[in-house]
Order: C-alpha cells, then structure tokens, then sequence
C-alpha cells in the first residue's frame, strides 16, 4: 500500500539571481532579490521547484535562503499582513511557486545597490 499523500505547505523564500540573457530584469542592473512563496511537502521540494521555475524563466539562480513556513514565521514573531497570506494562499492552493516581489541589485552605489557607500 501506498504511504498517504502529504499536503503541501507554503514557504517564504529570498531567492537571489544574477543576469543572463532573456532575464527581464532592468537595464543597469546587476542581479536582483526575488521574494517568493512557494508550495512543497518539504522546504528542500520548495527550493527545487522555485529554482527549476525561475530556470525556465531564464533567470539565474545563485542562493536561497528560506524564511520558513507561516506557522513557523508567525512562531518567530513575524508580521505577517492579509496581503501576504493571501499570497500564501494563492500560492497553496495553485501548489505553485509565486514571485511577489522584485528587488533589483545595481552596481553604481546609488539605490538599490549592493556597493558600500
């Protein structure tokens, strides 16, 4: 007999991305920080699932740090606001990987950059 399905949970991960070509990221930039959630039986599943996407995508992913799931958030003292979960959601039941927000890395020490000042 089978072992029964685990459901899929939702985690917040930071993915960083360096360019390549195709990417859609802004001219002058040198890479950018992805905030994603995305849905997996384990954070490891989430990981593959989120790099292979943003793969197709023509991204190129560098590192994940991974933020945990919204009980283990939530366990951390994190605020999470209803946009946020609603994301999560959506993200759960889509038992997709979700891009909700850009922040792209520039390299002339003016916002956005990752040069020291």
């Amino acid at each position: 007999m089978a072992p029964p399905a685990r459901t899929p949970r939702v985690y917040t991960l930071v993915v960083q991305v360096g360019r390549s070509a195709g990417d859609g990221l802004p001219d002058g930039t040198t890479g950018a920080a992805l905030l994603c959630y995305a849905a997996g039986i384990d954070e490891a599943e989430a990981v593959r699932e989120t790099v292979a996407i943003l793969r197709r995508a023509d991204m190129a992913p560098l590192d994940v740090d991974g933020y945990g799931t919204l009980d283990e958030r939530l366990a951390d003292g994190d605020e999470i606001d209803s946009d946020e979960r609603a994301l999560m959601e959506r993200a759960a039941a889509e038992n997709a990987v979700i891009v909700a927000q850009v922040t792209p890395f520039r390299d002339d020490r003016g916002p956005g950059s990752l040069a020291p000042r």
